[in-house]
């Protein structure tokens, strides 16, 4: 695996659910669903009056044991808002797998947030996530991406908004995202050359499924890891479409164990079968083996 890939922990998120941090009810049901990751929400979800209720609310419920299966985000409101570092001061302890900063827009929003966690003493495993729902943040994915690459760089994954991209720009929410397509390609590139997940916008409509699945094949076929889901009825489709196709899995394994052989292990190119692989083909092949090996185990 490259350097850049190898500083970021691999995780499976095909289905990452975004829950209000102030619905104890949906907080509770949790722990039955199928989700690889969930967002808990202390921003838009949560209506001003009802923020620091919700602090409380997320704190007694991360307070309780949890599924080692499910990766803990905690979406917190920017630092520029008169809640954000509230937020962070109450989710520090919480021990969190990342933090998600809504609307970031260059470097220093990122920056900003990896001083802290460092001036606490946050452990490494304590991850950042970004979103980028802004024209500004769209036009400096990489330079936003970048960040992730310094040594000690907790940046991890992006997300692109698409709801607060369509209210600023006024593009319509058309099937197929067709004038989106640019901008989340746009997203995915800077990701990327990063080694960054990144995870595809929510679909809005619950209960339009064939949309839904339409966009999510879609999301898979530009290269996203996951989707952002809103209703835990588009976790089983996420997982589906996000998942890993099994002749794809015979042939990464077949890779991985040519490049073993005594002969091959100095090679960076190999003839396997009529076919010429080269060692980007070895560190694909070994990505996709371990997504598929954590898929298993979390169906045991």
């Amino acid at each position: 695996m490259n350097s850049v890939a190898a500083r970021h922990p691999a995780r499976l998120r095909r289905s990452v659910l975004c829950v209000p941090a102030d619905n104890g009810r949906a907080l509770t049901k949790v722990s039955t669903l199928a989700c690889d990751a969930v967002i808990y929400d202390l921003e838009d979800a949560v209506s001003v009056d009802n923020k620091a209720a919700a602090r409380r609310t997320l704190a007694d419920h991360l307070a309780r044991k949890r599924r080692s299966d499910i990766e803990v985000i905690v979406r917190i409101n920017g630092l520029k808002t008169p809640f954000g570092e509230k937020d962070l001061a109450a989710v520090l302890p919480l021990a969190p797998d990342a933090i998600l900063l809504p609307k970031v827009e260059s470097p220093q929003d990122i920056l900003a947030v990896a001083d802290v966690l460092s001036e606490n003493d946050a452990p490494d495993a304590v991850r950042l996530w970004a979103m980028i729902e802004t024209p500004h943040g769209v036009l400096n994915a990489a330079a936003i991406a970048e960040t992730g690459r310094t040594r000690g760089g907790r940046l991890d994954c992006l997300v692109p908004g698409l709801n607060d991209l369509r209210k600023e720009t006024g593009v319509a929410a058309l099937p197929g995202r067709t004038y989106l397509v640019p901008w989340l390609m746009q997203i995915l590139l800077a990701g990327r050359s990063c080694g960054l997940d990144v995870i595809d916008a929510v679909f809005n409509n619950i209960s339009d499924t064939a949309g839904f699945a339409a966009e999510c094949a879609e999301g898979r076929d530009m290269g996203f890891d996951g989707k952002m889901l809103i209703h835990p009825a588009q976790i089983g489709p996420a997982n589906d479409h996000f998942g890993v196709d099994a002749a794809a899995v015979t042939e990464a394994r077949a890779i991985i164990d040519a490049f073993a052989l005594p002969e091959n292990r100095d090679k960076g190119v190999i003839n396997l079968n009529g076919l010429m692989v080269e060692r980007l083909h070895l560190e694909q092949a070994l990505r996709l083996a371990a997504k598929a090996e954590a898929i298993q185990r979390k169906r045991t």
